[in-house]
């Protein structure tokens, strides 16, 4: 059996004669070894960690369809993309996505401007006359209904108007009264019903 001292000689004669044998000494491999560590944390270093994408779908824990978004590369290679989630935003996909605002915008401007059209004829055409059968003293027969008052705009200005848009106060007797047209969310008409007995 060789003893522990001519083990030990024979590893370390292994050692440096398999160094030798790539044509350097011990100190070299350990400075190359070295080098491509650092080298190795440099490229690291550099690597893209996230990806800026935009979601072509409502996701629940990341966000609404059309958002821009920073996620992990991993992230983004292995599960948005593969399920056609999201893409990578590009320069062309971000005119693209101006355009598509600008597009909305001035549809949402035009949209608001034929409102406040529309508001302003129903203002100044003067009170829609309503007749109803009369009871006594300023009491009427029934009550004035939303549906009354889109028939009426309909006989008499020919556009068809949606009852849900209206809101009407009780009318129960003769006189005049104010309606409201919710036309757009920043647009309401306020049209003036003559309600008399017949």
């Amino acid at each position: 059996m060789a003893s522990s001292s001519s083990m030990s000689a024979t590893l370390s004669w292994g050692s440096s004669s398999w160094f030798h044998s790539f044509g350097g000494s011990v100190n070299k491999n350990v400075k190359l070894l070295d080098k491509k560590s650092v080298m190795l944390v440099f490229a690291q270093k550099k690597a893209q960690k996230t990806r800026k994408i935009i979601l072509k779908e409502d996701m629940q824990d990341l966000g609404k369809k059309g958002q821009l978004l920073d996620v992990k590369a991993g992230f983004y290679r292995n599960y948005l993309l593969p399920m056609g989630k999201a893409q990578i935003v590009t320069p062309i996909l971000l005119k693209e996505m101006k355009m598509e605002e600008e597009r909305i915008e001035a549809e949402k401007t035009r949209v608001k401007e034929e409102a406040q059209q529309l508001a302003l004829m129903f203002e100044t055409v003067g009170a829609f006359k309503v007749k109803r059968k009369g009871g006594k003293g300023k009491q009427i027969f029934g009550s004035v209904t939303t549906q009354d008052l889109v028939d009426i705009i309909k006989a008499q200005l020919q556009r068809d108007v949606d009852k849900k848009i209206v809101s009407l106060p009780e009318i129960r007797e003769t006189g005049e009264y104010i309606a409201e047209l919710k036309l757009h969310p920043e647009v309401t008409a306020r049209v003036r019903l003559n309600v008399f007995a017949n």
